[in-house]
């Protein structure tokens, strides 16, 4: 009877892994998004939920209307002055670890909409961790952006939660201590 080495003994019957690896993998498939849609890029969005694109392959087929029950906000849509502050509430009320999307040219530059309604970039209220552009973004860019995401996830990279308003856009301060009932 010989002595049995830890790795024969183990062979076969005992998967070794890191622990981040595997909690990464295990989000990385289990993506509860929470979609803010404002505007036309939403026709977009569905159809990327729909059968022919079938986001639900990539673990992401289960949205969530509470921001305490997702991990992933879909900011899908133009973003005015005016909502910005309900943005950053949604997005404070998230659990970590979280993560943005920026869905469509109007959410990530603010579009043709060069004017004082309209924030240019939610990457002034919230921090971003993937751009998908167009205007509208085809389903397959988003796929694509989804991709990426779960690479992020995976690795466990996350843009900075300890993101705050900067002097950058002055109005949106305004704005949200106005929301807030300061």
């Amino acid at each position: 009877m010989g002595i049995l080495s830890a790795d024969s003994a183990l062979s076969g019957s005992v998967i070794l892994s890191k622990l981040e690896k595997a909690i990464g993998w295990a989000r990385k498939y289990s993506i509860f998004q929470y979609p803010f849609i404002t505007a036309c890029c939403g026709m977009e969005y569905m159809a990327v939920a729909a059968s022919h694109y079938d986001i639900d392959r990539f673990g992401a087929g289960l949205p969530r209307f509470s921001p305490r029950q997702a991990d992933v906000l879909f900011v899908v849509g133009t973003i005015s002055h005016k909502l910005a502050p309900v943005l950053k509430k949604v997005y404070d009320q998230m659990c970590e670890p979280k993560w943005v999307v920026a869905f469509g040219v109007c959410t990530c530059t603010g579009g043709f909409y060069n004017n004082y309604a309209t924030v240019q970039g939610i990457d002034t209220i919230i921090p971003v961790d993937i751009y998908i552009p167009g205007c509208p973004p085809r389903p397959e860019t988003v796929l694509d952006g989804l991709m990426k995401l779960q690479e992020k996830i995976a690795k466990g990279e996350m843009a900075s939660s300890h993101y705050e308003l900067t002097s950058r856009d002055p109005s949106l301060l305004q704005l949200q201590s106005r929301f807030e009932g300061r």
